[in-house]
C-alpha cells in the first residue's frame, strides 16, 4: 500500500475545536487508554467528512483498524451533531436579528445500495430494476423526483443564503412538504411569526410559506411576482451547496440513518469554521 501526504481546506482553529469536543466527551465518560489521541481521532473525523474517505482508507492512513477507525468516527461525529443548533434558538435568533424571511429548502442525499433493494436486484440481468409487478412504493429511499435512492435532508438559511438549521433524515421517498411537517417546520415558523420563501413542493403549507405560483398561461403580475420570489429564493441553493462541499455527503456509504447527525456534524464544523475566518 503507498501512502502520500494530503491536505484539508479547513483552518487550524476548527481542527482545535474537534480535538476539544473529543476531550471533553471522553472525560465525560472516563475513556483511558485510547489508541489515537483526541486531536488525531479529531483529524480523521475531519478527513472522513470533507474527503469522503473509506474507513479502511482512513485506518490504513492513521495505522489503526478498521473497526476501530469506524467507531472513532462515529464517536466524534455524535459528539459535534449534539451541538448543532436546534430549531427553536435559531428561529428566537432569526426574530432578534429581524430578518426579513428565511428560506427553506429540501435536499437529497444519495446514497449507496441497501438490503431493502435486494428484492429488485434480477439475478437474470445482473442489475437492479423494477418488474412492472411491483409498485414504486415497496421502494421506501427512492426519491421519485431526484430518480434515485437518498435520504432526505431539510435546511433552513438566512437571507444571505447561510445555513441556520439542517434536519435530521427521512427516507428519500418522503415528499418535501411531509418532511417539513414531520420536523415542525411549518407550524415553529408560524408561531414565531416568521416568513418563509420556499419552492412548488412546499405549496399548501400555509400563508406564512409563500410559494411561487404554478400553473400554465399565468398573467403578466403573476409571472413577476415568480421572478421576485426566485430571486429572494435563489440563495438558499447556497446553503445546500454548502453541506455538499463535504464529500462525504455526495455518496454516503455508511448507514442511511446515520445522515442527519453526519450532517449536522458538518453544521457545527461549518459555523466554527466561520467564525475563524
Amino acid at each position: 500500500m503507498l501512502f502520500y501526504r494530503a491536505s484539508l481546506p479547513l483552518s487550524r482553529r476548527t481542527l482545535t475545536y474537534a480535538t476539544g469536543v473529543i476531550r471533553r466527551h471522553r472525560k465525560t465518560i472516563g475513556s483511558k487508554g485510547r489508541a489515537l489521541p483526541p486531536g488525531t481521532q479529531a483529524l480523521m473525523t475531519l478527513v472522513y467528512l470533507c474527503k469522503g474517505e473509506t474507513f479502511a482508507e482512513l485506518a490504513a492512513g492513521f495505522a489503526v483498524s478498521t473497526s476501530t477507525a469506524w467507531r472513532y468516527v462515529n464517536e466524534a461525529v455524535d459528539a459535534l451533531a449534539a451541538r448543532s443548533p436546534k430549531l427553536d434558538s435559531v428561529l428566537r435568533r432569526a426574530r432578534t436579528d429581524r430578518l426579513p424571511h428565511l428560506i427553506l429548502d429540501g435536499t437529497l442525499v444519495t446514497i449507496d445500495r441497501l438490503a431493502a433493494d435486494r428484492p429488485f436486484y434480477s439475478g437474470k440481468h445482473r442489475r437492479h430494476g423494477m418488474n412492472l409487478q411491483v409498485l414504486a412504493a415497496d421502494r421506501p429511499f427512492y426519491s421519485g423526483k431526484h430518480r434515485r435512492h437518498g435520504m432526505n435532508l431539510q435546511v433552513l438559511a438566512a437571507p444571505d443564503g447561510a445555513l441556520l438549521w439542517v434536519s435530521g433524515e427521512l427516507r428519500g421517498a418522503v415528499h418535501d412538504l411531509t418532511a417539513a411537517r414531520i420536523w415542525g417546520l411549518i407550524r415553529a415558523p408560524a408561531a414565531a411569526g416568521l416568513l418563509v420563501l420556499a419552492d412548488k413542493a412546499y405549496q399548501g403549507a400555509g400563508e406564512h410559506i409563500v410559494t411561487p405560483y404554478k400553473g400554465r398561461g399565468k398573467p403578466e403580475s403573476q409571472k413577476e411576482a415568480n421572478r421576485a420570489h426566485a430571486r429572494l429564493r435563489g440563495p438558499g441553493e447556497r446553503a445546500n451547496a454548502q453541506l455538499k462541499t463535504w464529500k462525504v455527503l455526495r455518496r454516503l456509504r455508511c448507514c442511511p440513518f446515520r445522515t442527519g447527525r453526519i450532517a449536522k456534524a458538518i453544521h457545527t464544523l461549518q459555523l466554527r469554521e466561520a467564525a475563524s475566518c
